[in-house]
């Protein structure tokens, strides 16, 4: 029972190959740069590249499951390749930003637009499949490494506003349940960090960490779309991570729009990492 593993040098795809490893599993890493990657002994490396599916035959040889990184320009075809191959089970990672109220031809947002094809090619496929709709990433954070360690500040907006990040290890932790256990065909997971955070209170989670004071500054959207723009993000990307949501907590607006999703512990049986553990896993990145 070989796993491949898209996406292996990844955030996600990295723990999941050792993950899988851990476990004692036939597990295939599928990379552009098989001499970089730096898997544990006991992956199966292999080259090919998803945006060229014509890369992908061999890495596909013998594979019955396969975890999917979400790239939509070739996902039919991708999927395709893999059913002929004999792929029967199939683990998708998706977004929370899917929107199962949208028609399939609507792209919605950002993350739905990227993300919904992807998850409607394996529908469609006739195997097993599983959605990992992932909330947001605690390791988005990382981005504020540089300006932590420049000046001990950190610029963003929507300080106070929580959210529910979620540990990647944990993400690849729900994935080698879904790809290796029964019962999980068909489910839509939800997943987030064990407990809502702000930023101010993520800044000052890092700072505890550090031992050292460090502050979050506000921007205008004005001054968010110069910083990052300038640091060449994609302006697509701005605008998504620019919404305003419609009230501020006190009012309740922004509450009813955030959860703290159980499904990591309900299917590892184990807890949500929380953020002050993802720090401490990542704390050399700060210094």
């Amino acid at each position: 029972m070989t796993t491949l593993v898209t996406g292996a040098t990844g955030s996600v795809g990295r723990h999941l190959v050792a993950q899988l490893v851990g476990a004692g599993q036939p597990v295939r890493a599928l990379t552009r740069r098989p001499a970089a990657a730096g898997f544990p002994e006991g992956a199966e490396v292999v080259g090919g590249d998803l945006l060229a599916p014509a890369t992908l035959p061999a890495a596909l040889r013998g594979v019955d499951r396969m975890f999917l990184f979400a790239v939509p320009e070739t996902a039919q075809e991708v999927v395709d390749q893999a059913v002929r191959a004999g792929v029967r089970r199939i683990v998708v990672l998706s977004s929370s930003a899917v929107d199962d109220g949208l028609a399939d031809d609507v792209a919605g947002s950002f993350g739905h637009a990227h993300h919904r094809p992807v998850e409607r090619a394996v529908e469609r496929a006739g195997v097993e499949w599983t959605h990992l709709r992932a909330g947001e990433f605690m390791l988005n954070t990382l981005d504020w490494a540089p300006d932590i360690r420049a000046e001990g500040a950190v610029r963003g907006v929507n300080g106070h506003f929580p959210s529910a990040p979620v540990h990647e290890a944990d993400v690849a932790a729900v994935a080698a349940a879904a790809l290796l256990g029964d019962g999980h065909a068909g489910a839509k997971y939800f997943l987030t960090g064990p407990a809502l955070i702000t930023p101010v209170e993520q800044v000052r989670t890092i700072g505890a960490a550090l031992g050292r004071p460090l502050r979050f500054v506000e921007l205008t959207p004005a001054e968010a779309r110069d910083l990052w723009g300038r640091r060449g993000m994609p302006s697509e990307v701005i605008e998504y991570l620019l919404w305003t949501p419609p009230a501020p907590p006190a009012e309740g607006g922004y509450a009813a729009l955030v959860r703290v999703s159980p499904a990591v512990a309900e299917v590892t049986g184990r807890p949500a990492r929380s953020y002050a553990a993802w720090v401490a896993d990542h704390l050399a990145d700060f210094r």
